[in-house]
C-alpha cells in the first residue's frame, strides 16, 4: 500500500491511497463467503456456492463492492497511521480507481489536528492562593454547619426576607382556574429567587391567614409563557433559628465533645482543602500559561461537533426541568444567547486543551495501567451511584474504554505541567506540590503513589 498526503489547509488533508490487489485477498475471500450465505443457487447448499458460480450468476461487481466495503475502512486506518496524521472527524472517502486484479485507489479527505510545537513548560511561573486558614474561614464553615442544624419556629408577624412561609398557590387565566397550576402546603424561603417572577415581592409583608394575587408569566405546563393571576394563601410564617455555638452544638453536629475540638477539625480540613486547591490551581494555571503561547487553528468540524453536543445537552436539561426556556434561563440568571456564546468560547478552548495535552502525553510517553483504569471506573461509579462492575460493562459494551483512558492520560499530562511549574502563593511563599501530595496522604509514601492519590483528590475537587 502506498499513501500520499496533500495538505488542503492547516486542519484538513487529502490522502490518496493505492492498494495492490493482493492486499485485498482476505477481504475478497470474506466477501465470497458472505455473498454465498446470502444467495440461493439450485444444487448448492447455502454458503457452499463456489466463487465462479457467484460471478457467473450475479457478476463480479457484487463481490468487489462487498470487498471494498470491508477493506477500505481498514485500509484508511492503516493510511492514517502511515501518514502520521490525527483525524478529528469522519473522512469523506471516494474510490477513484478499480483496476480489477491489479490495484485499487481511493481518496480520503479528513479534518486533522494541526501541526504545532509545544514550547518548553518547565519552570513556568504560576501563582496560587495561600493555604493559610483564617478565623473568618473557620467561622464561615461553622455558619454553614449551623445552617444545616437550624430549626424553623412559627412567628406571629409578617414575612420578611429569609423567613419560610407555608402557602397554597393557584393560577387563573381570565378567571378560569388552571388545574395543573395548583400546589398546597408549599414551604418556601422568602427571597430565595423563584422562577415565578413576582413571588418574592408578593410574599414580603404577608402574614398567616392572608391572601394576595399578582400577575406573572407561567413557567411550566401547557400554559407556559402565558400571563396569569397567581393567588397566594399564606398558612404560616416561620423564622430560621440557628443553634448556639457551644459544646452542646459540637456534640450535636459532630463526633467531638467540645466546640474547640470542632473548630480545630474544621481548621485542619479547611487547610487540606486549600492545599488541594493549590494543586488544582497550579495545574490549571500552568496549562493556561502554556495555551497563551500557542496559536492553533481549529478544525471547523470539530468545533461544530463540540458546540452541537453542548447545545444538545442544554436542550435535555431544559426538557428535564419542566420549565419554559425563558424560565430556565431566568432561573440561572443568563440568556440563551449568552449561553451559546459561552459554548463557542469553551468549546474552542476544550479542543485546544485536548490537542496540547495529547502532545504532552506523547512526548512524556504517558500511559494507563490496569489499576489506574480500575480506580477511574470505581471513582466514576461512586459519583454516579452505580456498581463499578455495571459501569465497567457499560463502558466496554459502548466502546468508551478508550475515551476513559484518554481522560486519564490527559489528567496525567496536567499533573506533568503542574509539577514542572514554579509555584508560589499570593503571599510570595514557594509551594512544593510534592510536599502537598505527602501531606494530603497523611503519611510518607512513595512519591509516585502520593502524587497519584493527591492528584485523584485534586481532580475530584476540580470536577466538583
Amino acid at each position: 500500500m502506498k499513501t500520499a498526503v496533500e495538505e488542503l489547509s492547516p486542519t484538513r488533508v487529502k490522502l490518496t491511497v493505492e492498494v495492490p490487489f493482493d492486499e485485498l485477498r482476505p477481504s475478497m475471500d470474506a466477501a465470497y463467503k458472505k455473498v454465498a450465505q446470502q444467495v440461493r443457487v439450485p444444487g448448492f447448499r447455502p454458503g457452499k456456492v463456489p466463487a465462479r458460480i457467484i460471478e457467473q450468476r450475479f457478476g463480479r461487481a457484487v463481490v468487489l463492492e462487498e470487498t471494498l466495503n470491508d477493506a477500505v475502512p481498514k485500509l484508511y486506518g492503516q493510511a492514517v497511521d502511515e501518514a502520521d496524521v490525527f483525524p478529528v472527524s469522519q473522512p469523506d472517502i471516494e474510490v477513484t480507481k478499480i483496476d480489477d486484479g491489479e490495484q485499487i485507489e481511493f481518496t480520503a479527505e479528513v479534518d486533522i489536528r494541526p501541526n504545532f510545537e509545544v514550547p518548553d513548560y518547565k519552570g513556568t511561573e504560576v501563582t496560587v492562593d495561600s493555604a493559610e486558614v483564617s478565623d473568618e474561614d473557620v467561622d464561615a464553615q461553622l455558619d454553614a454547619l449551623r445552617q444545616r442544624f437550624a430549626t424553623l419556629t412559627g412567628v406571629e408577624r409578617a414575612a420578611a426576607k429569609g423567613d419560610f412561609v407555608v402557602m397554597d398557590l393557584r393560577a387563573e387565566i381570565d378567571g378560569q382556574n388552571i388545574e395543573e397550576q395548583q400546589a398546597s402546603e408549599v414551604s418556601y424561603e422568602v427571597g430565595a429567587g423563584s422562577v415565578l417572577q413576582g413571588l418574592d415581592d408578593a410574599l414580603e409583608g404577608m402574614s398567616a391567614g392572608e391572601e394576595k394575587s399578582f400577575k406573572t408569566e407561567l413557567v411550566g405546563g401547557e400554559n407556559a409563557g402565558e400571563e396569569a393571576d397567581v393567588i397566594i394563601n399564606v398558612k404560616a410564617v416561620k423564622e430560621k433559628v440557628l443553634p448556639e455555638l457551644d459544646d452542646e452544638f459540637a456534640q450535636l453536629a459532630s463526633e467531638f465533645d467540645t466546640l474547640d475540638e470542632l473548630k480545630n477539625s474544621i481548621r485542619e480540613q479547611a487547610r487540606r482543602n486549600k492545599l488541594i486547591d493549590q494543586v488544582v490551581q497550579a495545574r490549571e494555571k500552568a496549562l493556561d500559561a502554556l495555551l497563551e503561547k500557542i496559536e492553533i487553528p481549529l478544525p471547523d468540524s470539530a468545533l461544530k461537533a463540540e458546540v452541537d453536543a453542548r447545545k444538545h445537552n442544554l436542550d435535555h436539561q431544559v426538557a428535564e426541568s419542566g420549565l419554559s426556556r425563558d424560565a430556565f434561563f431566568r432561573l440561572y440568571q443568563t440568556t440563551e444567547e449568552e449561553r451559546f456564546e459561552e459554548f463557542e468560547k469553551n468549546s474552542a478552548r476544550a479542543i485546544k486543551v485536548g490537542f496540547v495535552l495529547d502532545k504532552i502525553v506523547k512526548a512524556e510517553e504517558l500511559g494507563v495501567s490496569e489499576q489506574e483504569l480500575t480506580n477511574f471506573v470505581v471513582r466514576r461509579a461512586m459519583e454516579m451511584g452505580v456498581q463499578p462492575n455495571e459501569l465497567a460493562k457499560h463502558l466496554a459494551d459502548n466502546d468508551q474504554l478508550t475515551l476513559a483512558m484518554v481522560e486519564i492520560v490527559r489528567d496525567k499530562a496536567k499533573s506533568v505541567l503542574g509539577d514542572a511549574a514554579k509555584v508560589v502563593d499570593t503571599d510570595g511563599n514557594e509551594v512544593d506540590l510534592k510536599a502537598i501530595y505527602s501531606e494530603i496522604n497523611g503519611e510518607p509514601v512513595e512519591e509516585a503513589d502520593a502524587e497519584d492519590e493527591a492528584g485523584e483528590k485534586a481532580d475530584d475537587k476540580a470536577e466538583a
